[in-house]
């Protein structure tokens, strides 16, 4: 049976480990210019050369995004990029200009080149000039229906890979290319600062009522106008594989390294499961109920199946069930060490996520300090603690609470 790759995301070195220790094969970021989210930390080279020495330790690629749409003072610069970033070892650009195409293989001709989402790509004869011209990859907008996909698959070289985004946040724009954000805040969205007034809630003003505004409702709670929900389609990755995809993406390089650590563990799992059975796959339920333990907004399956409606209008917030509380840095004779992130106390019931593996319940009975002293709450961030337990919490593990409302 193929086996396609499981792509992850990394906005930070925190959240490329979180790739790393829970099973992705593949890990897409971005250096410091030409990425397409600029919020994140994103890498500098020095982090980036030994980010992929790391993951190539692990037989993990690292794809870098030099997918924005360069102005002629940022194109001068490319070449000295694509160069760096060549040599700290890239197996891929991610690359949605074709100025950049024709420069990545002038300047970085050892690295692959893969066409971004961002370049529309809908067809299979775009898609066959598009590896004409040195794309080893395309990554295909998300407007597409399964039976599209496969249709491109039929009729391109078989040596080309197909890759598509199987979880995380959709663009009310086609392929993510809007100016909404350029218009209403001067940040634009296809240089990789986008504000997200798609998820704005709106209202309306009148003329000769200044100071007034007026609630434009389709729902008890506003209207959101734009404002699309969450793809997910970890109950269809057998339809995603048989229609030809080489590559499942995860969306996230802005969240966090627990929304990488959750979502990529889950589709790890979902995968193997669908390998090791076949025909006979079915979604073990723990798998799906992990999509739910990170924030997102309402699921969908996107276009795939091109039948449920993609917007949420009834609000513009997240849904969030669990907190992550801590994380556990070693566990040895019987002790485990752990670093806070959110306040938990004695007695807490917690949901222990251990690296590519199925979670586990665990009651706190026991803490202490950094001091050895005997404490009922931990409630300063980044504080190192102990918990004595025969229960063994691998290292790495994330400990998390359900949140109480």
């Amino acid at each position: 049976m193929y086996k396609g790759e499981l792509l992850a995301p990394a906005g930070d070195a925190e959240c490329f480990e979180s790739a790393l220790n829970f099973g992705a094969d593949a890990i897409y970021l971005a250096g410091k210019q030409f990425g397409m989210r600029s919020a994140p930390t994103n890498f500098d080279m020095d982090t980036l050369r030994s980010s992929i020495e790391k993951a190539h330790k692990k037989n993990v690629k690292v794809y870098v995004t030099c997918n924005t749409l360069p102005r002629n003072e940022e194109i001068d610069r490319m070449p000295e990029f694509l160069e760096a970033v060549a040599d700290c070892g890239a197996d891929a650009f991610i690359i949605a200009d074709l100025g950049v195409m024709s420069l990545a293989a002038k300047y970085a001709p050892n690295v692959e080149r893969h066409v971004s989402t961002q370049a529309g790509v809908v067809n299979y004869q775009t898609a066959r000039i598009l590896h004409d011209m040195g794309a080893s990859r395309v990554v295909l907008a998300r407007e597409l229906s399964l039976e599209d996909i496969a249709g491109i698959r039929a009729k391109t070289p078989a040596e080309l890979e197909i890759e598509t985004f199987i979880h995380g946040s959709m663009c009310v724009s086609f392929s993510g290319r809007c100016l909404i954000s350029s218009y209403l805040t001067g940040r634009d969205a296809n240089r990789g600062d986008c504000a997200q007034p798609c998820r704005w809630k709106y209202h309306l003003y009148e003329e000769h009522r200044e100071g007034q505004y007026f609630p434009v409702v389709e729902e008890d709670g506003g209207t959101y106008l734009y404002n699309s929900r969450d793809l997910c389609m970890i109950e269809h990755i057998d339809d995603v594989l048989k229609a030809g995809v080489t590559s499942l993406k995860i969306e996230g390089r802005a969240k966090s390294a627990y929304y990488v650590a959750v979502t990529t563990n889950a589709y790890r799992h979902a995968l193997d499961d669908y390998y090791r059975d076949g025909e006979n796959w079915t979604l073990a339920p723990w798998i799906k109920e992990e999509l739910e333990k990170v924030s997102h907004r309402e699921y969908n399956t996107g276009f795939y199946y091109g039948t449920e409606p993609g917007q949420n209008t009834k609000d513009g917030g997240y849904i969030r069930k669990y907190e992550v509380v801590a994380v556990c840095d070693d566990y040895r004779d019987g002790t485990a060490y752990l670093t806070q992130r959110n306040r938990f106390f004695k007695g807490d019931e917690l949901d222990i996520l251990p690296p590519s593996g199925k979670p586990f319940g665990f009651t706190v009975d026991n803490m202490k300090n950094d001091s050895g002293e005997e404490i009922d709450v931990a409630p300063h961030a980044m504080q190192k603690l102990t918990i004595n337990t025969d229960t063994v919490i691998p290292k790495g593990s994330l400990l998390r609470k359900k949140r109480s409302v």
